[in-house]
């Protein structure tokens, strides 16, 4: 099986994130970048189907220096090659304008049996970048998938995919496919020193706009079909109070404060 696994940089969640100067997204010029977290996930369900039925898993991702950073670790954890969109043309891309550039260079690189993403990210979280790659690329995808069994023979695969209310459903898709993985499908496993060692060797195909073909009116801010107004910190509205005295003093203070302040007695 061929496996392509997609994986965004994202900002440290230990990070400490300032809005920029025209408000439309944050300061991200010193901030440390780790590969999204649901990402991780699906490399790590990506390397277990490759051990158990043979072929290669291969990582793709889009961005700077950051996106170099992320691919060299999924090359740690196991990866046999990756692929690194970088161009400054791709920058201020949306979930459209992403996918649509993942499509071009999953297609160029001859296209995959199995392509996983990630649920959703863990910076801007909707959950549309892997649906909208299966479209472009005319393939059936299953999301928010807790299981995944291959049949390389019968080129099919059965996924479990969790619903609300605690209910599960299995589907059956033909492959090629898509699915984006749920948050602890499995336990990602950590590079070894040997595998950063051999991570040193493995390649790393870069490629710019102009190989994959698009216009630029089709990629980065251009080909975005939202564009960001304005970023704004939550407003903290909420506070809280200790209630000092006695039990009985503390009760008829919060008392009080619910009929005249909170006025719900």
């Amino acid at each position: 099986m061929k496996i392509i696994s997609c994986i965004k940089p994202v900002p440290d969640p230990a990070s400490r994130l300032v809005i920029n100067e025209t408000k439309t997204w944050i300061k991200d010029q010193d901030l440390t970048f780790v590969a999204s977290e649901a990402d991780n996930y699906a490399l790590e369900e990506a390397l277990r189907l490759k051990e158990k039925h043979g072929g290669e898993v291969v990582v793709i991702s889009m961005g700077g220096e950051e996106a170099a950073r992320v691919l060299r670790s999924g090359l740690a954890m196991g990866a046999d090659r990756a692929i690194h969109l970088f161009d400054e043309k791709f920058k201020g891309a949306d979930e459209f304008a992403a996918a649509e550039a993942l499509a071009e260079a999953i297609r160029k690189d001859g296209g995959a049996d199995l392509i996983l993403t990630g649920v959703q990210s863990d910076d801007l979280g909707t959950g549309m970048t892997g649906v909208m790659l299966a479209e472009f690329l005319g393939i059936g995808h299953a999301t928010v998938v807790v299981g995944v069994e291959a049949n390389p023979d019968a080129k099919t695969l059965r996924a479990k995919r969790e619903l609300e209310g605690g209910m599960n459903e299995t589907v059956e898709l033909p492959v090629p496919a898509l699915l984006t993985i749920q948050f602890g499908i499995n336990q990602p496993r950590y590079a070894s020193l040997k595998g950063i060692m051999a991570a040193k060797k493995k390649e790393m195909k870069v490629l710019a706009a102009a190989d994959l073909g698009l216009a630029d009116h089709q990629v980065g801010r251009a080909g975005a079909m939202y564009e960001v107004k304005e970023v704004l910190i939550p407003e903290r509205k909420s506070r809280v109070e200790i209630l000092t005295g006695t039990p009985e003093e503390a009760a008829a203070k919060l008392v009080e404060k619910l009929r005249k302040e909170a006025k719900v007695l």
